[in-house]
């Protein structure tokens, strides 16, 4: 459970004073400072696996691409700053970032190629707050990776079942594509990616990262 502690601050005061030399995670939305829970570890093989499989392709594609290790996304209408999951960095762009240098931040979607949310207790925040403050940044590819089908079933169905989402930015808005273990035919699902079009990934491969096997 995410545990939020109820007093409004800037985006300054918060970078200022998180993260703390505990070790933890914080996220601001829209004010309201959240420490983020630790991840299980079925949540940190899905990550790794990912973060793996995404660097594999940009190295193959000699692409200037490259995913840092604690960076916070910041919307620029509102008091918030996101740490995503996987965060791809276009590092031509990070020059005409004003905050990357002091406070490793960005804001400009030409410097983020893609975002990863992978799914724990708070998905309300990866499929409703943070898929509209992404578009509204502009960010071009955004994954939601439901490895256990947490999310609710207006957004993985009904039944629920593992599902990867991704967003792709068409005239400023995101319109989705759902990816799951089999297609009707039983044939499996190999995720179709905007940025990534050669990527040989399956969702199945997902979710066997995070040990369910379809």
């Amino acid at each position: 459970m995410i545990q939020a502690l109820r007093k409004l601050v800037t985006f300054d005061e918060f970078v200022a004073k998180y993260p703390d030399n505990t070790g933890k995670r914080y996220e601001l939305h829209d004010g309201v400072i959240v420490e983020m829970t630790q991840p299980t570890g079925d949540h940190e093989e899905v990550v790794g696996f990912l973060a793996f499989e995404i660097t594999r392709e940009c190295i193959r594609l000699n692409l200037p691409y490259f995913i840092p290790k604690t960076v916070l996304v910041k919307p620029p209408e509102n008091e918030s700053a996101y740490s995503p999951d996987v965060l791809i960095l276009n590092r031509p762009n990070l020059v005409n970032e004003p905050l990357w240098k002091k406070e490793s931040t960005v804001n400009q979607a030409e410097s983020i190629p893609l975002i990863v949310e992978v799914v724990s207790s708070n998905w309300r925040d990866d499929y409703l707050k943070k898929a509209a403050d992404y578009e509204a940044v502009g960010i071009p590819e955004y994954w939601i990776v439901d490895y256990a089908a947490l999310g609710g079933r207006r957004f993985i169905g009904n039944p629920k079942q593992p599902t990867v989402s991704v967003y792709t930015l068409i005239e400023g808005e995101y319109q989705v594509s759902q990816f799951r273990g089999s297609d009707a035919c039983g044939g499996k699902q190999r995720i179709i990616s905007p940025l990534f079009p050669e990527l040989s990934l399956t969702a199945e491969q997902i979710f066997q990262a995070g040990g369910y096997p379809l």
